[in-house]
């Protein structure tokens, strides 16, 4: 079959160097596709950066796209133990660095260079008569502020969500006064060293996924036998099914230990743990902030801390690509064809359907949304989805589509199952069954 690259001699776009962006990028230079890479960041994983000190529960195996290895490997690199776990920081620096080095990927990336809007060349979004012809306009700006344009006949978009937290307010705006309290609000996996948190008297941690375990965690491991630290865990639901895991089940022993940690932390009464606990408003008070929340019978409630630490999760940013044609959930705000899938509302298991190309198609032909992206506001992403991702993406684009379509993925599953709920939750599917793993 013809290359569907083959009408256009332009570069594929990258946008995002981080794993998934990289991991294409071996792919593209594997097969000998010109392609270019932006990054906003000064160096590639730029957003890992801020949680170089967490330790990733999943260990080497899954953490390494297979294409790339063997880019490495032909320059003299070693693989690490794929039993080990690597904290963000030890990835960085055993893997993506060196990736990032090849002289295969070296000369194609561009740093410190942001992607604000992509659009066709001379077609804006409501132009149809011969819209695929046309390549792919991209915007850019440098740190220095010069603009850029650039011309593609495909783009894959890496950009991931880290960067853009979930706020504090139960709706999904910001909670009223959350601006103004910065000072006292911390958001995602913040590094205790740097910010002296555990030097704190009473910190909240608002959230009910890993993050927040991680956060817990570390908070109560810092304060040490300090007795004076009083911590409080919030909950905007009642349910912490999922965060404590699924124990010996979890494939996963490391996420498997991060749930019972905070299970034991619970326990021994060393968390102050609030159920139901919406916030919605934030306002300073001395040396601190007050949250004022409802409660599940729908009283108001109000809690005085010195810090918070906002682990609700990450939402994309969807503004470079007002001008596409793009389908995504309403909810999710992930790729719709697998939204069925990973809805945090129904399925906890872990597991997805093996999925590439063909399910990542957009209505605007040739662009792609992979990784932590393709998942929009929904969690559990693991980076060996990506790297499978673009493994198919990128054989699609060079136009070998037996390659593309013949999807392999196995993942670990957390030993959560929400089968209660959704009877089809952990049965066998693929990518057009509407259930849950």
């Amino acid at each position: 079959m013809e290359s569907v690259l083959k009408s256009h001699d332009y570069k594929v776009v990258i946008i995002g160097a981080g794993p998934v962006g990289l991991a294409a990028a071996a792919h593209l230079a594997k097969r000998g596709m010109s392609f270019m890479v932006i990054e906003r960041s000064d160096r590639v994983g730029g957003h890992m950066e801020e949680w170089e000190h967490v330790k990733l529960f999943s260990p080497w195996q899954y953490n390494l796209d297979q294409t790339a290895v063997e880019l490495l490997q032909a320059s003299g690199w070693e693989a690490p133990d794929e039993n080990d776990h690597p904290t963000a920081g030890e990835f960085y620096q055993a893997y993506l660095e060196p990736l990032a080095q090849l002289p295969e990927i070296a000369p194609f990336i561009h740093y410190e260079e942001t992607a604000v809007a992509i659009s066709r060349e001379a077609f804006d979004k409501v132009k149809v008569v011969n819209r695929e012809q046309a390549p792919f306009v991209i915007k850019t700006r440098t740190s220095g502020g010069a603009c850029k344009e650039y011309l593609a006949a495909a783009v894959i978009d890496a950009t991931g969500t880290w960067g853009q937290p979930n706020p504090i307010g139960a709706n999904g705006l910001p909670a009223d006064g959350e601006d103004d309290a910065a000072t006292y609000i911390s958001y995602g996996m913040p590094n205790l060293a740097h910010e002296s948190l555990w030097l704190k008297r009473r910190v909240a941690v608002i959230g009910s996924g890993h993050s927040a375990a991680h956060n817990l965690i570390s908070l109560a491991k810092a304060a040490g036998s300090r007795n004076d630290l009083e911590l409080f865990w919030i909950l905007r639901g009642n349910d912490t099914r999922r965060v404590f895991g699924g124990g010996i089940n979890d494939e996963l022993p490391e996420r498997a230990r991060l749930g019972k940690q905070l299970q034991q932390l619970v326990e021994s009464g060393r968390l102050k743990v609030l159920t139901d606990f919406k916030v919605y408003a934030v306002s300073e008070a001395i040396n601190g902030v007050y949250l004022a929340a409802t409660t599940a019978s729908g009283d108001f409630t109000e809690l005085s801390v010195d810090h918070v630490i906002v682990a609700t999760g990450q939402r994309p940013d969807l503004t470079m690509n007002r001008e596409l044609r793009v389908d995504l959930d309403p909810g999710l705000e992930c790729v719709r064809s697998l939204a069925h899938m990973i809805d945090p509302n129904f399925h906890h298991c872990g597991t997805i359907a093996p999925h590439g190309a063909r399910e990542l198609k957009q209505p605007e032909a040739n662009f792609f949304i992979v990784g932590n992206k393709s998942y929009g506001r929904a969690p559990g992403f693991l980076m060996i989805v990506g790297y499978e991702q673009v493994r198919s993406v990128v054989a699609y684009l060079d136009g070998d589509f037996d390659a593309a379509f013949d999807v392999k993925l196995s993942l670990p599953a957390t030993g959560v199952c929400s089968s209660e709920d959704n009877p089809n939750c952990c049965q066998t599917v693929d990518a057009t069954t509407n259930s849950c793993c």
